[in-house]
């Protein structure tokens, strides 16, 4: 959780969110269309964030996207999707090489998202929660104009509560149980993630979505977590209790959002995968990936309209 904390905003040195429009203490980078390049993975559910958030605002023109494949060795993602494994963009191989370029003896993790500065091919960031947000906030002369309001003023502060138990709850919370080294650890993570999602089962039952009639940034952070609840978590994190289709309020939710344009639109499942089976060694020695489970079923009817 130690990122490169540099912002790209609208005026220099200072946010653009009303909630804390004040001078900014990171470094910051002029939000400038076509200079900067978004690399994810369709693999990673905090890359998927920004994945989902840039389609949805209608960045797409504005900031352009490389992704890596799903798996990657301990070094870096490598962009093995693109024809003769090299980004056509900035001519790396893997996104490490946007590190090194700007920190030649870069100490920490080469984690997506990252923006990356396309004229000196540099990581400006993969501060990811704050990437998402300075979409929203610091791109908005470029959004699309049918735009979704993803962080609404009448419900920003309850918002930003449900966030942080989502994310330290759930998006964290399967990994908790999926790396825990003894099985006290084990078991105490296990709890609180059911914890949590049985109290998102419950306030999804009469609301449409996490802050009630509109699509908001909580929905993504929980949306890319969900997606890969059944295929993964549930077997491979031993998040087991039972499925997310035997969860009738979060399963609608979840197809509901599937089925939105900008978010089952970005999901590969087999990526998903091959990712987590693959490159995690300690946790599946023998590097199979499950044929399973049956995935048709996100297409199916949802009701959640009538809420």
């Amino acid at each position: 959780m130690n990122y490169i904390p540099d912002r790209i905003t609208r005026e220099p040195g200072r946010s653009q969110d009303p909630y804390a429009g004040r001078e900014l203490e990171a470094p910051t980078w002029p939000v400038e269309p076509g200079r900067y390049r978004l690399v994810a993975a369709r693999a990673c559910p905090w890359a998927n964030r920004a994945i989902i958030v840039r389609q949805l605002l209608g960045l797409e023109d504005v900031i352009s996207m490389g992704l890596t494949g799903p798996t990657h060795d301990p070094s870096s993602w490598t962009f093995d999707l693109d024809p003769g494994g090299v980004d056509p963009v900035l001519g790396y191989e893997r996104i490490q090489q946007a590190y090194f370029a700007r920190y030649p003896d870069y100490p920490r993790g080469i984690t997506v998202p990252a923006m990356v500065d396309v004229p000196t091919k540099a990581v400006v960031t993969n501060d990811f929660p704050w990437i998402t947000h300075d979409f929203y906030f610091e791109w908005r002369d470029h959004h699309r104009p049918d735009a979704p309001d993803l962080w609404p003023e009448d419900c920003r502060e309850e918002m930003e509560e449900v966030m942080k138990r989502v994310f330290t709850e759930v998006n964290n919370g399967v990994y908790r149980c999926g790396f825990a080294g003894s099985q006290d650890a084990y078991d105490a993570a296990y709890d609180r993630l059911w914890t949590a999602l049985d109290w998102l089962e419950e306030r999804l039952t009469d609301r449409r979505y996490l802050m009630g009639e509109r699509i908001t940034e909580a929905d993504v952070r929980l949306f890319t977590t969900l997606a890969r609840f059944d295929p993964v978590y549930h077997g491979h994190f031993k998040c087991n209790r039972n499925k997310l289709v035997e969860m009738p309020a979060l399963w609608g939710y979840a197809r509901d959002l599937f089925q939105t344009p900008g978010f089952g639109d970005t999901i590969d499942f087999e990526q998903i995968k091959q990712h987590y089976y693959v490159v995690h060694k300690d946790i599946n020695p023998t590097g199979i990936v499950p044929k399973g489970p049956e995935l048709e079923s996100w297409t199916s009817a949802h009701g959640r309209e009538r809420l």
